[in-house]
């Protein structure tokens, strides 16, 4: 046993340290392609316990990465420099559902579906919902932002973190917001965890905001013969008056992986497919449905489906989840890109990236969120050990992230930058932008024991 593991042992006890091979394997990486390993694993279960591990660090300036599912896309939990990583999945109580309140008070380990699945069953709604929901945890939703299909209606995690209780680089337990809806008391402290990657600090408790459950939704699912018809109705749909809960859009290549891999039978026809959600009571979503029928109709839909209530927009939303099994499928590596465009710009999204997948030979798969014009542009990839492919592919994603940044776009809409997206945050948000990131890093994280090696060094 390392030294480093028996001081740890005597600081949290030895049910709260791993050295073993599985659990340093396992917290090495994330979905992304990196990996690094710990020196050891700290599973603290309480607030208590991560300032002591936190100003332990601190004070001995060893590395400390904290983690939580561990269903990242960009590197964001790998521990570049060793040291410690901090598991957080036992912190995974839900302590408090306060629906007089409209507020959950959570600890991060909580698992996102589970948390929306409670609140239901009290008719009240916690609405992010990133894909990964059933498996991702709630502090690692607080750390990256999370978002899903429902932002375009409702929002990113962001706008649900009412309050928060973290812990700073060395041990300091700082308490922001509260369970007040409105609350302008100070600066913003609860933003600005929110999305800082635990680089800033460690967040072991959050208040979050519910809402009242939508009593019903209904959805339209259209095939188009191209994708810049079904981007037109997108700017329709919004034109007319809608404000979808969710709005989804896929190419072909998408389509005909989903295809190949669920049948013909379930996956619309043409080369462009339009999801449209609306949701609220009733008797108005009845009418509104026959409303977007016949705007989406109109539009030149190709084919046309309604689904009115859970069970049938279920099905719907099932097909949209299929599609990165699908991918999969194909035997190619996805490397899932969560670009996000001004609106206007996806048809010359979509245009620029056929025009890329020629320039470097790969396949590209673009879907998602076209409501909000955050886009997963995947580079489909046979591998990324070979070095030939692998630099072909890190040049076609240095075209796309330029492209992105030139069109006045987001390099990341939810993921995170992490490692995987390091080298084009300078572009992304300039100069002045990344000088302030390094000051607010160095007042609250002096040592850099926190998260080190990803996006700002």
């Amino acid at each position: 046993m390392s030294d480093l593991a028996s001081q740890l042992i005597a600081l949290l006890g030895a049910d709260a340290v791993s050295t073993t091979t599985d659990d340093l394997a396992v917290h090495s990486t994330d979905k992304w392609f990196a990996s690094s390993p710990p020196e050891v694993v700290a599973f603290p279960g309480s607030t208590e316990q991560v300032s002591k591990l936190l100003k332990f660090a601190h004070e001995n300036k060893i590395p400390i990465t904290a983690r939580g599912a561990g269903v990242g896309y960009v590197g964001g939990c790998v521990p570049l420099r060793g040291g410690i990583a901090m598991s957080l999945m036992r912190m995974n109580r839900i302590k408090e559902i306060n629906t007089a309140d409209g507020v959950a008070v959570v600890e991060p380990g909580v698992i996102t579906g589970v948390l929306q699945s409670e609140v239901r069953k009290l008719g009240w709604f916690y609405p992010p919902d990133p894909a990964s929901l059933k498996e991702c945890s709630l502090g690692g939703n607080i750390a990256a932002n999370a978002g899903g299909p429902r932002c375009v209606k409702y929002g990113v995690t962001r706008h649900y973190v009412l309050g928060l209780e973290a812990v700073l680089a060395d041990g300091t337990i700082v308490k922001a917001g509260g369970r007040c809806h409105k609350n302008k008391q100070g600066f913003d402290l609860v933003g600005l965890f929110v999305g800082s990657e635990g680089m800033l600090g460690v967040v072991t408790e959050a208040t979050l905001r519910l809402l009242p459950h939508p009593p019903t939704r209904a959805m339209v699912s259209a095939g188009f013969k191209t994708f810049a018809e079904a981007a037109a109705a997108v700017q329709r749909v919004f034109g007319s008056g809608f404000l979808p809960s969710g709005l989804e859009i896929a190419d072909k290549f998408t389509l005909r992986a989903a295809r190949e891999y669920l049948g013909e039978s379930v996956t619309p026809t043409g080369d462009a497919h339009l999801l449209v959600e609306i949701d609220g009571h009733e008797e108005s979503v009845a009418l509104e449905l026959k409303k977007l029928e016949a705007l989406v109709h109109d539009c030149g839909s190709i084919s046309l489906e309604a689904a009115m209530g859970e069970e049938a927009c279920e099905r719907f939303w099932k097909l949209r989840r299929e599609f990165s099994y699908s991918l999969r499928n194909t035997g190619l590596i996805k490397l899932n890109e969560d670009i996000v465009v001004p609106r206007s710009r996806l048809v010359e999204l979509v245009d620029f990236t056929e025009q890329l997948q020629t320039e470097c030979g790969f396949p590209i798969a673009s879907f998602g969120h076209a409501g909000d014009g955050n886009i997963h542009v995947n580079i489909m990839v046979p591998n990324m050990t070979d070095p030939e492919i692998k630099e072909r592919a890190e040049v076609a994603l240095d075209r796309l992230f330029h492209q992105i940044i030139a069109w006045n776009g987001a390099i990341t809409g939810e993921h995170g930058i992490g490692i995987a997206k390091q080298r084009w945050f300078a572009d992304a948000v300039g100069e002045g932008a990344v000088t302030l990131h390094r000051r607010l890093k160095a007042a609250l994280d002096p040592n850099g024991v926190l998260n080190p090696g990803k996006f700002l060094g």
